[in-house]
């Protein structure tokens, strides 16, 4: 059995411990595993490199992905499916393991359906995929934007200042409403919520006088509802089809500054919470599902998901885990509301 591996979409903590389960289960089977370089880019340019279990063992402290990543969407056209499709066979691959988000996937669902044997494994730190529970990789960047949060609520307070604080988050608000309440942050915006900018100006006028000083968490892809002009003047589009998001924060502090007079910074971790070391917690669930995945090629089950439900592992289609993104839900937006009022 020769399964080819590859980590698309945006890098997460925890891949490194999916590919070391991969190759620990592969080699127990003796089965070959392939690492394909940058995503489906790496499958599209025959871009491969033989694994070992040695080569990722001490890596599982590691964030980020040995084999790297990219955006690269391989279902865009028949013509691109097709060469997917003939490289895989060149590979001489019995199967292939795709890691990655609801892009990544959605792409393994397009090219199952036209043949490829694939199974999937959920990973963003967006924990935005119906599918699953959690993604690995959520629980470090809940961790690290928390910490950014309440680093920057203690400068905050020294200077009686207003602190936004941007999240990564483009269609759902989960590591911004996660790491929000974790860190006692004042105001939680995120794209679940469309909010007005005379809102916000509100709270700050009534809450600031009071606290002295405020920290206020938006996700990236918050959706304004009294403002139709553009938040920044580049835009530019992925493979996906995407808008790579940004500049939201530093917009919204510039519009509480003006509005109140109050001294306002805008703060982006960004990449940051992306790149931190991934907790036990996202460690274990990535060992899990990459072992899950293999479990699945042995069996010849192929386009699935491996998924978490409860604390079991599962499988399902891949239909059903890109059918729709999985949205903060309302017992979650209330609980925030009512801390955040």
């Amino acid at each position: 059995m020769r399964i080819g591996i590859l980590t698309g979409g945006g890098d997460a903590p925890g891949l490194n411990c999916v590919i070391r389960a991969v190759l620990k289960r592969s080699e127990q089977y003796g089965f070959e595993v392939v690492g394909i370089r940058y995503g489906w880019a790496g499958l599209l340019n025959m871009d491969t490199v033989p694994l070992k279990y040695g080569d990722v063992e001490d890596k599982v402290g590691e964030a980020g992905t040995v084999i790297k990543t990219s955006r690269t969407n391989p279902a865009k056209d028949e013509a691109t499916m097709k060469k997917c499709i003939e490289n895989f066979k060149k590979l001489g691959l019995d199967a292939l393991i795709a890691v990655g988000g609801d892009d990544t996937l959605t792409a393994a669902r397009k090219l199952h359906e036209a043949g490829l044997k694939v199974v999937g494994v959920p990973k963003t730190i967006d924990n935005d995929l119906k599918g699953t529970d959690y993604t690995f990789g959520f629980d470090t960047a809940v961790n690290a934007a928390m910490q950014a949060i309440e680093s920057l609520k203690t400068t905050a307070r020294s200077h009686d200042r207003v602190m936004v604080v941007e999240i990564m988050g483009r269609h759902a608000g989960w590591i911004a409403l996660y790491s929000g309440l974790a860190a006692g942050a004042d105001l939680i915006l995120i794209p679940e919520e469309p909010f007005k900018i005379s809102d916000v100006v509100e709270f700050v006028k009534r809450r600031k006088p009071e606290k002295g000083s405020l920290t206020i968490v938006v996700a990236e892809g918050a959706l304004i509802e009294d403002y139709k002009g553009p938040i920044t003047k580049d835009v530019k589009v992925d493979q996906y089809g995407h808008v790579y998001l940004g500049g939201i924060g530093e917009f919204l502090a510039k519009e509480i500054e003006k509005a109140t007079g109050f001294e306002t910074r805008a703060v982006v971790p960004a990449h940051i919470i992306r790149g931190m070391s991934p907790t036990a917690f996202d460690r274990v669930l990535a060992t899990r599902l990459g072992y899950a995945a293999v479990e699945l090629v042995r069996q010849g089950v192929f386009g699935k998901m491996v998924s978490l439900r409860g604390t079991d592992i599962v499988s399902i289609d891949l239909s059903e885990a890109v059918a729709e993104t999985k949205l903060v839900d309302k017992s979650l937006i209330e609980l925030k509301n009512a801390l955040t009022s």
